[in-house]
């Protein structure tokens, strides 16, 4: 059993987003929908393929950090203010499996460093294109439809 969407939402995704100076609708949902179709928002949290509720595999995190953040200090900064002060430092990649706003932070980033337009919030084929161009590039779209069928859906996007 995973994270309630709702929950999840309001604590976790939406102040993240407000942080990175980056909240949106579409941002909270396409959020939710990739934590649902990784991870069954947090009903696993670590396999072969990444961890945390966003399944970032550590390839992906440390060229994060390499090609994108390195060219933007202020953002690298604000975004090294979500991590733990010590951990982060002998085990960065531990912190998107225990540390849900940092992991949030990273997977909105690995989103934006796309460049792709954002579609509205409730279009859900539209987020799994997202999904699916930058976390599983061979996964079906209906992957992430289902996902966000069995996870999401229920919550009331404009209440979370």
């Amino acid at each position: 059993m995973g994270i309630a969407a709702s929950e999840l939402c309001r604590y976790v995704i939406r102040p993240t987003l407000i942080y990175l100076g980056r909240h949106s609708a579409t941002a909270e949902s396409l959020l939710l929908g990739i934590a649902a179709s990784q991870s069954a928002l947090g009903s696993a949290l670590h396999d072969r393929r990444g961890h945390g509720l966003y399944r970032i595999a550590e390839p992906r995190h440390r060229a994060l950090w390499d090609h994108y953040l390195a060219l933007d200090p202020e953002r690298a900064s604000l975004v090294r203010g979500l991590a733990s002060q010590h951990a982060f430092l002998s085990s960065p990649h531990l912190e998107l499996t225990v540390n849900l706003r940092y992991a949030t932070a990273i997977a909105w980033l690995l989103v934006e460093e796309q460049n792709t337009p954002l579609p509205d919030p409730d279009d859900v084929l539209g987020m799994a294109r997202i999904w699916r161009q930058t976390f599983q590039p061979q996964g079906r779209l209906r992957d992430f439809t289902c996902a966000w069928q069995t996870c999401v859906s229920s919550l009331n996007q404009v209440a979370c």
